[in-house]
Formats: structure tokens, C-alpha cells, sequence
């Protein structure tokens, strides 16, 4: 198996992605060439058999799928997710899943419930079946690759083991599951980031995650989950960039007030331009990687101080923290940088860069949905609060609605 994605597959992959975004064309063909290539095994330890990618290898990956294709790229979020999740399980879970996923299992992601549930809560439920089998039932929104996959992983309360949120991993074919694509995002519009409906949907003993607010894993997560989407974002930043210097270079046409009076391309107002979005796509890229960087240290001090193991109580390795304030960091600034080159490049080939069937415009959309999946100004505020008053960061966990202040 290649520790890459081939060149080949990248380029067959940016081929279609203007027609696709015009014509709305969900990329289950693309998804399927990824499948076989292993790109979602990508992750999975080599003493279970894996290429064992680093997280930095991994995101650089990411990035250059993204420069080919956002959509494609994002839809893999959950599953890799879930992947990085397996690394805390106990070893029953961690043989079966790893070995899925080698085989080409794919997972998608079903946690957000869009209204009715309170801040910390979920309506979602697992519970016990007439034959002693856990039952799944609950309405999940922006399930963002489960179309797509082979799995999906559906967070969910337990109501005989308390409150607090489990996963629970169901077939995306399993009776009782319904998946709609109904996503009306203007931007990234082919993730499938629709509905999914579970109905008394039964679970394998080995399909139920625990987890516990707080612990490596929760940490961990949250960070990888918003590193994998400044990503995703880098790769935009790359993707408009080459579609402005392409544009330049066949570009023949120009305006009298030019400076040179020639091509675009040999204008010094619009080279300024393109060198401009150069340099903020390459900033942009690099604090992906180093905040990546981080990331993995924090797994290998984990890793030597036993925060996965059983009944692990003693204080976290400070790497684990210190990543997650790296990717907060990137997350305040990478998308400022990655919308502002998907802006500027319509100031390299003025009013045709608008023509619809050019597709220009799905760079700055794309840059902006994936932006507000984690508002930017409460991380900054969070970390304002870690540089003045040393408080460690609070990672995005849960979605509902706010208590009503009496």
C-alpha cells in the first residue's frame, strides 16, 4: 500500500471538480478510487498492520486531496476521526475496527442534532433491546461523509450508565437507518453533510465507544477534528492560487490603464497580487503543519505516560494541552488567510473570473462554510484567557440549546 496518495489519482480527482460543483454531482466514484487506494487506512498502526502515517503525514495528504477537490477531502473528516479514536480503545475494539478499516471500511460521523437537545445533552438514545442487544434511536444533521461510507459513528446517551455522550458505529445499510441528502450549504455542497435517521437500530457489542469528558482522547479529538479541517483550507488556499496562475498564463487580453501595457502576467500590479496570495497560502500551510507537529508530539508523550491505559489518573503530559493551543492558534488565522486569497484572486483577471462555468467562486464559498464550523472568536477569546491567565482550553464537545438566564 502507498504511504500516499498517487499523483495520478489527484490529478483524475481534480479533473472533475468544476463539473461536479456545477452540476452537484456527489463524488461516489472519488470516493470509491480513495477506498481502494487505502487512503482511509492511512492512520491505522503498522503493529496492526497500517502504513502508520504520522498526523503531519496524514494532513499533508489532506492538503494536497483538498487543492484537488475540498468536498472530497472533507468528507473523510469523520472517518479518520474515528480512526485517531481507536488508538484509546481497549484491544477487542481496536483489533476489529483497524481490521475493517484495512479492508476498506470507511466511517462517517452523525453527532450534531440541530434543535431540542440541551447544551450537554442529547436526545439520541442507546438503550437495551428485548434481547439484551443495545438499540440506537435519535435524528442526527450534518452527518458529513456518512452517505459516502460503510459505517457511521452516532454519538448518543446511554440511560443506564448516566449522562454523558458514548458512540455508538452502525452500518450505514443496517435496518432502521435512513440517510437523506438534503445539506443546502452554499459551500461545500458534496460532502454529504445531510440527515441521518436511526430507528431501533441494533449495535455490536464492539460498536459501543465510551468516552469521558476530558480524558487524552476527548483532547485529542477536538484538536484533530479542527486541524483536519485548517486542512482542508490550506489545500483551498492552494487550489486558488494554481487557478490564478493558470488564468494569467492564458490570459491575452488587458486593460489600457495597465502599468505595462502587455499580458496580465507581465503587469507588476497583478504579479504583486499573485505574490501576495503565494506568501499567504504558503503561512497558511506551514501553521497547519507545525500545529500537525504538535499534535504528534502530544500523541507520543501520551503514549510514554499511559493516558490511554485503564484508570490513568495522574497528570496529562503537558504536549497534549500545548497541542491543542497550537491548533487554536492556527485555526484564529489560517482561515483569514485562506479567505483572503480566495478574494484575491478576482483581482488577477477582473469580471470573467465571475463566469459561472469557471467555478472560481466555490473557493471562497468552500473557505467560508468550513470557517464557521468552530466560531473563531470564542477560540480566540479562549486563548486570551490561556496567555493572560494560564487557563488550558476548552474543547468543542457539545452542541445545544443555552439555558434561559432567570
Amino acid at each position: 500500500m502507498s504511504r500516499a496518495i498517487p499523483a495520478e489519482l489527484l490529478t483524475r480527482i481534480r479533473e472533475g471538480a468544476v463539473e461536479r460543483e456545477l452540476d452537484r454531482i456527489l463524488p461516489f466514484e472519488q470516493v470509491g478510487w480513495l477506498d481502494d487506494a487505502g487512503f482511509g487506512a492511512l492512520r491505522v498502526p503498522a503493529e496492526f498492520g497500517g502504513p502508520d502515517l504520522s498526523v503531519e503525514e496524514l494532513i499533508r495528504e489532506v492538503i494536497a486531496l483538498a487543492e484537488a477537490d475540498s468536498n472530497v477531502a472533507h468528507l473523510y473528516r469523520g472517518h479518520f476521526g474515528f480512526v485517531e479514536s481507536l488508538r484509546f480503545q481497549p484491544a477487542a475494539i481496536r483489533e476489529l475496527w483497524y481490521a475493517r478499516v484495512l479492508n476498506g471500511s470507511t466511517v462517517g460521523n452523525a453527532s450534531t442534532e440541530r434543535s431540542g437537545n440541551a447544551l450537554g445533552s442529547l436526545n439520541t438514545r442507546l438503550e437495551s433491546g428485548p434481547t439484551g442487544a443495545a438499540l440506537l434511536t435519535g435524528e442526527k444533521h450534518y452527518s458529513t461523509g456518512t452517505i459516502f461510507s460503510t459505517y457511521t459513528r452516532v454519538s448518543a446517551a446511554q440511560a443506564d450508565q448516566g449522562e454523558g455522550r458514548r458512540f455508538a458505529v452502525v452500518p450505514t445499510d443496517a435496518p432502521g437507518v435512513t440517510l437523506l441528502d438534503d445539506w443546502d450549504g452554499f459551500g461545500q455542497k458534496l460532502t454529504g453533510t445531510g440527515t441521518t435517521l436511526l430507528e431501533s437500530v441494533a449495535v455490536e457489542e464492539l460498536g459501543v465507544l465510551q468516552r469521558s469528558p476530558g480524558d487524552h482522547e476527548s483532547v485529542h479529538e477536538a484538536a484533530f477534528f479542527q486541524l483536519y479541517l485548517l486542512a482542508v483550507q490550506a489545500g483551498i488556499a492552494k487550489a486558488a492560487l494554481a487557478d490564478a496562475t493558470s488564468t494569467l498564463a492564458r490570459r491575452t487580453r488587458t486593460f489600457n490603464t495597465s502599468t505595462a501595457g502587455q499580458a496580465f502576467r507581465q503587469d507588476p500590479l497583478i504579479q504583486q497580487v499573485v505574490g501576495t496570495m503565494s506568501s499567504k497560502a504558503f503561512v497558511a500551510e506551514a501553521a497547519v503543519l507545525e500545529a500537525a507537529r504538535a499534535v504528534d508530539r502530544a500523541l507520543s508523550a501520551g503514549l510514554q505516560a499511559g493516558t490511554g491505559d485503564p484508570g490513568f489518573s495522574a497528570p496529562a503530559p503537558r504536549e497534549i494541552h500545548d497541542a491543542e493551543i497550537a491548533v487554536e492558534k492556527a485555526q484564529i488565522s489560517v482561515p483569514d488567510l485562506v479567505l483572503a486569497v480566495t478574494l484575491e484572486l478576482f483581482q488577477t483577471a477582473g469580471a470573467s473570473a465571475t463566469v459561472r462555468s469557471k467555478g472560481l467562486d466555490r473557493h471562497w464559498r468552500n473557505a467560508q462554510t468550513i470557517a464557521t464550523h468552530n466560531p473563531i472568536v470564542f477560540r480566540a477569546r479562549s486563548l486570551g484567557d490561556h496567555e493572560i491567565n494560564g487557563t488550558l482550553p476548552q474543547g468543542l464537545n457539545a452542541i445545544g440549546e443555552a439555558k434561559e438566564k432567570s
